[in-house]
């Protein structure tokens, strides 16, 4: 039976659908969404995801479809056809109305008032809502900001055009609201606990802890085309979870967040959620377009996610564990287009019991087994479509052992898991999922969700790419669009919501032909 229906946390560019029920024991209940704006054309969304009642350490959720819908436009009002079917018997149809935030900006016809390192304490202690306090060049000490802007009306921190301004030490605004940080220079880290509406856009920051954090809950952040380098070296001391390595490049906890387009290098893991108890409200979260590398654990963390995470279009180079949901509480934790190169243990890491994970189009190329979670904790409801895996030559680094190229190893992926449609190579056709070993992409077929998966090479790539014969020194990234008349070419399965060309969607994070997107700062 239907229950309440809810959008909470609007993004910018997406919204969440939450919709609780009341039965369906056998779970083939199908939730579908369509949206438009303006009373226009309407579009169809991918479907809701089915999420069974479960819990999981100290965390719950409920029976309930939820999902998101991506690919919007900023601070715009959207109608929302919500529709529930059981084949069993019982089916509704509603209609929501919800709009998109829009991107952070100074009020229109905000007061600039000039600062320079003299005059620095007078001037931001006497800032009121909407206020653009526009920074001479010049070195100014770390501060800590203790007023607030209003809705609409932010207090602006922003360099003045061409100036370069060094602020030597931490940025902390703490309980905060309503303020943007553009264009500074940062020797220290920026971290504002408990806050809400904060933007820091367009900053270069260089630490040797955190870069941009708040370790407490916080909502509707916006972290966007900011340079962040942190102290960890890329070398093979440095792997793991206890590798020598330090630092969170971006790291979060509570809902609304938009972390889009930065440059990330150089930390333990380089975009991060927070873990285990201090996980706060982590939903409708999203991590779009960032250039993340040499990231010695993690690149993104997106551990502990209640409900819609959106992880999209992200290029990840030179980083021990790619995606990392550790565990998904429930889901939908979205994996979408984004690309792996030179990952060395897992590119996925769906550990500690994760549920509920939706990877569609992801390209990942590495050295060890293509595609291989090495837990016995037992993952379940995860769903896979359209993504290309290719895996290269062994070894063990740092005490982990990455496998000898097999194209799949999931032993601990229960009956509910739902893989198809993927491409995969390796140095043998052969692995594991779940009981099922195979030794060839016949038997895969036979014996797996994996009817339609298809065997690669590294032709199936318009610029081949070697496997790196070390993960030492770093790997710039390759460009790795798919050959067009290949073996990744419109063998993909069509999936509402997601466009393409030809005759059937491409696998992996490309179509054909396509240009690369725009990779971090813009």
């Amino acid at each position: 039976m239907p229950g309440v229906s809810i959008t909470p946390a609007p993004a910018i560019r997406s919204l969440t659908i939450e919709w609780a029920i009341t039965g369906d024991a056998n779970v083939n209940a199908t939730g579908a969404v369509r949206y438009r704006t303006g009373g226009g054309e309407w579009k169809q969304g991918f479907p809701l995801k089915r999420i069974p009642a479960g819990s999981m350490m100290s965390f719950s959720w409920l029976n309930r479809f939820s999902g998101s819908v991506f690919d919007l436009d900023p601070a715009t009002p959207y109608e929302l056809e919500l529709a529930l079917r059981d084949p069993d018997g019982g089916c509704e149809i509603r209609t929501v109305m919800v709009a998109t935030r829009a991107v952070p900006a100074p009020m229109p016809g905000a007061p600039v008032k000039p600062v320079t390192p003299q005059t620095f304490t007078q001037v931001t202690g006497a800032a009121v809502p909407g206020d653009i306090l526009e920074l001479a060049a010049g070195t100014y000490p770390g501060f800590t900001y203790m007023k607030d802007g209003a809705p609409g009306m932010p207090i602006v921190f922003r360099a003045a055009a061409g100036a370069t301004v060094n602020i030597t030490g931490d940025v902390r605004l703490d309980s905060r609201h309503d303020l943007i940080v553009e264009g500074l220079t940062i020797a220290g880290k920026i971290k504002f606990n408990s806050a809400q509406r904060v933007a820091i856009v367009k900053n270069t920051i260089t630490t040797t802890e955190d870069g941009i954090t708040t370790k407490t809950r916080s909502e509707d952040l916006y972290i966007a085309d900011n340079t962040v380098t942190g102290a960890t070296l890329w070398n093979e001391p440095a792997l793991g979870a206890s590798g020598n390595n330090i630092g969170e490049g971006i790291e979060v906890t509570g809902p609304g967040h938009v972390i889009e387009h930065n440059r990330v290098k150089g930390f333990r893991d380089c975009i991060s959620t927070i873990e285990d108890t201090n996980a706060s409200d982590q939903h409708s979260i999203d991590i779009a377009y960032n250039d993340l590398s040499e990231c010695a654990d993690d690149g993104i963390e997106a551990d502990f996610c209640f409900h819609n995470c959106r992880i999209v279009g992200n290029r990840l180079t030179n980083v021990f564990i790619g995606l990392s949901s550790q565990p998904g509480l429930g889901g939908p934790t979205y994996f979408i287009r984004n690309v792996i190169f030179n990952t060395l243990l897992s590119a996925f890491k769906l550990q500690r019991g994760s549920v509920g994970d939706v990877a569609l189009h992801n390209t990942v190329v590495k050295r060890g087994d293509a595609f291989g979670i090495y837990t016995t904790d037992v993952f379940s409801r995860q769903y896979f479509r359209n993504n290309l895996f290719l895996g290269g030559p062994g070894g063990t680094y740092n005490t982990y052992d990455i496998g000898t190229g097999q194209v799949i190893v999931l032993s601990a992926a229960d009956a509910t898991v739902d893989l198809d449609y993927d491409g995969y190579g390796g140095t043998s056709f052969s692995g594991r999922f779940g009981a099922a070993r195979f030794t060839n992409l016949a038997e895969l077929k036979a014996m797996t969700t994996e009817k339609h998966a298809v065997e690669i090479t590294a032709a199936a790539f318009a610029m081949p790419p070697a496997i790196p014969s070390s993960p030492f020194p770093s790997q710039p990234p390759p460009d790795l669009r798919p050959a067009a008349g290949g073996a990744a070419i419109d063998v993909g399965l069509v999936l509402p919501g997601f466009a393409y060309a030809g005759a059937a969607p491409d696998l992996g994070a490309y179509e054909a032909g396509a240009p690369v997107p725009a990779y971090g700062p813009r």
